[in-house]
């Protein structure tokens, strides 16, 4: 098996109105088939609304603090916390503090049996 490596700084960044947003793993990138990774930069008074669907997510926050709502309940957290969101679940992320923070997104679809 090769080794791939994918300079996450040199990915190109969309800007969206829920913040930039640059795909790091995918198929076109690493062959990566049942799985798609994102970076997420947000700035304050921006808002990702993480959508719901039949696969899996894991989100992690890996810079600045956040409000996650999940059932229409807030929790602060921190660099270092992560939220899973099971099929058809979705979460809201917010920064706090007044600085921008950076997430990492890794959406699993759901696999045919």
């Amino acid at each position: 098996m090769a080794l791939t490596f994918i300079h996450t700084n040199e990915v190109p960044r969309e800007h969206t109105p829920e913040g930039d947003v640059a795909e790091i793993i995918n198929q076109k990138l690493c062959n990566a088939r049942n799985v798609l990774g994102k970076l997420r930069w947000l700035k304050p008074g921006e808002t990702f609304s993480a959508p719901a669907g039949p696969g899996h997510q894991l989100i992690y926050l890996m810079e600045g603090q956040a409000t996650v709502t999940l059932n229409g309940k807030d929790y602060e957290i921190a660099k270092g916390a992560g939220a899973y969101l099971g099929p058809n679940e979705t979460a809201a992320i917010t920064p706090r503090g007044g600085d921008a923070i950076k997430l990492f997104q890794l959406a699993v679809p759901q696999i045919p049996k």
